[in-house]
């Protein structure tokens, strides 16, 4: 744990990126094996399962430290980061001046430990074993232990970063790390080191070429003929791999699929790996379902027989990355799709088709009727591009559509954590529904620094009720909010749920009365839905 922490310490202080892979790399080297595998997970996101709930944490922090429910509130409120504020409330460690110092406990131990507090009989035993560990940790350890239990640990390091330091320490090419930390990882630290095994290789997938958001004018890229133009689709990324006599199915979050979708599973040539979409498709229809639709089968490890039947899904082939055993990755993008196009008869996937507009206005119309077919916008792939791992600068773009906008009301308000801790940035947003106001969706991103400083201010001088950390404030401002989808939801009391809302801007010149209504929201929805 404190090696851990020492790690933490250490990539948080430096930006160079050749101090970080040092820094990583030395812990790769020093610590335990297991503390090493376990490090691999949480720093590529994977984390226990919160076992206990934030609020109950808070107050058991509070009534171990003697601080009143306010001086907690306040000192929360001061620090931003629930974690933090745990660490440095709680009274010094437990020492007895007479008693050797106890070996350190590996990382693996403390994370056992938040991973079991689910199987514990009650809350008293939960809370008992939280504070053993609490008294016993430094404030750097007691930190790192709080962002294992509320699940809020987040380390900055990027996925390419990490190849790096496991290459300099293992000795292997970095593309073989990166196989070796899909799909979870492996076993332990000497499968993730050993020579290659056959059987693994052929199930692994390559991993994803990923593109950039185009957020100039398209012009500015160069010539449009240089560029192949697809649509963008509203799915699922993900590789079908057959090999070795087997099929799988990868996700772009390193995922296997096959058991979530056993249709797409359709026998294809030995030695072949397809890149593309899983979207959600009736036979016979022109365009795929809504995304939502997909979601009902997303975490489903073994979907029913309706299931699949309300909603089938297609696999809509874009890239071809290996033929008959060849890795192609390193071929231009023209070669391989005339290539897949070729292999396209003996294919069980249909092919995502390629957009026959030319010069960028031309470009321009045919993203401008995206939604038309189900689509987010355009892929901009450079014809001369390799399928490299992933986002190259320069090679693949994505040309979404502007977002949709409802002009909603602000009704609740929740303060930010870390960098924007004292501010209000957390907020919900509703829509009119007779005179009353139904919340429609929750935002955090889209504004200024000063904006958020002005809001906050507002939010304090105008506030109605708390609830807990959440305050209800007067109905007065008004927000443009962006979204990319908007679906019915049953679990929403509008009715509806909007896919990734954040805020564009505030619209001073607007009053509350002005913002839209719930049924142009559910207008919308109808539209996109083709009803």
């Amino acid at each position: 744990m404190k090696r851990f922490a020492a790690l933490l310490a250490a990539l948080e202080a430096t930006t160079s990126t050749r101090a970080r892979t040092d820094a990583l790399a030395r812990y790769f080297r020093d610590a335990p094996p297991a503390d090493r595998m376990q490090a691999i997970a949480l720093i590529s996101g994977r984390r226990p399962r919160r076992a206990v709930t934030a609020a109950r944490l808070g107050q058991w922090a509070a009534e171990t430290a003697g601080l009143p429910d306010w001086l907690f509130a306040e000192s929360y409120a001061a620090t931003g980061d629930l974690a933090e504020t745990i660490a440095l409330i709680l009274p010094p460690p437990e020492t007895a001046p007479e008693t050797p110092p106890e070996t350190p406990r590996p990382l693996t131990h403390w994370a056992a430990l938040v991973a079991d507090l689910a199987a514990l009989p009650d809350e008293s035993a939960r809370r008992a074993a939280i504070e053993n560990a609490w008294a016993g940790l430094s404030v750097p350890e007691r930190f790192l232990f709080n962002k294992l239990l509320t699940g809020g640990l987040r380390i900055g390091v990027a996925e390419g970063l990490l190849r790096r330091a496991l290459a300099q320490v293992t000795g292997l090419p970095p593309e073989v790390i990166a196989h070796r930390l899909m799909a979870g990882g492996p076993a332990d630290w000497d499968a993730l080191c050993a020579p290659e095994d056959a059987a693994a290789r052929d199930a692994r997938p390559y991993p994803f070429c990923l593109a950039h958001p185009l957020d100039g004018a398209p012009a500015d890229l160069g010539a449009p003929g240089d560029f192949l133009a697809e649509w963008k689709w509203d799915g699922i990324r993900a590789q079908i791999v057959a090999r070795g006599g087997a099929l799988h199915l990868w996700s772009r979050g390193e995922d296997p699929l096959a058991a979530q979708f056993p249709d797409l599973l359709a026998p294809l040539p030995e030695g072949i790996v397809l890149d593309g979409e899983i979207v959600p498709w009736r036979p016979g229809a022109e365009r795929p379902l809504p995304f939502a639709a997909l979601q009902r089968r997303l975490g489903r490890k073994a979907p029913g027989r309706k299931l699949l039947s309300d909603v089938p899904v297609r696999f809509l082939a874009y890239d071809l990355l290996e033929c008959d055993g060849r890795d192609l990755r390193d071929r231009p993008l023209t070669e391989r799709r005339a290539r897949l196009e070729a292999l396209a008869p003996a294919l069980p996937h249909p092919l995502s088709p390629t957009v026959a507009a030319t010069g960028w206005e031309g470009l321009a119309r045919a993203r401008a009727e995206a939604r038309a077919q189900g689509a987010e916008g355009l892929m901009l792939k450079h014809r001369d591009s390799a399928y490299g791992v992933g986002r190259k600068r320069g090679a693949w773009w994505k040309w979404k559509l502007d977002p949709m906008v409802l002009d909603a009301v602000l009704v609740y308000a929740q303060a930010g954590h870390g960098r924007r801790a004292g501010l209000y940035t957390d907020f919900t947003f509703a829509l009119w529904q007779g005179d009353a106001l139904v919340p429609v969706a929750r935002a955090y991103s889209g504004l200024s620094d000063a904006e958020f400083a002005e809001i906050s201010a507002w939010v304090r001088a105008h506030t109605r009720d708390r609830f807990g950390p959440v305050r209800q404030v007067q109905p007065e401002l008004v927000f443009e909010i962006g979204f990319e989808g908007i679906a019915p939801s049953p679990r929403h009391k509008s009715g509806i749920a909007l896919r990734f809302p954040r805020m564009l801007r505030w619209r001073r010149d607007k009053t509350a009365a002005q913002a839209d209504r719930i049924e142009t929201a559910r207008a919308l929805m109808a539209a996109l839905a083709g009803d």
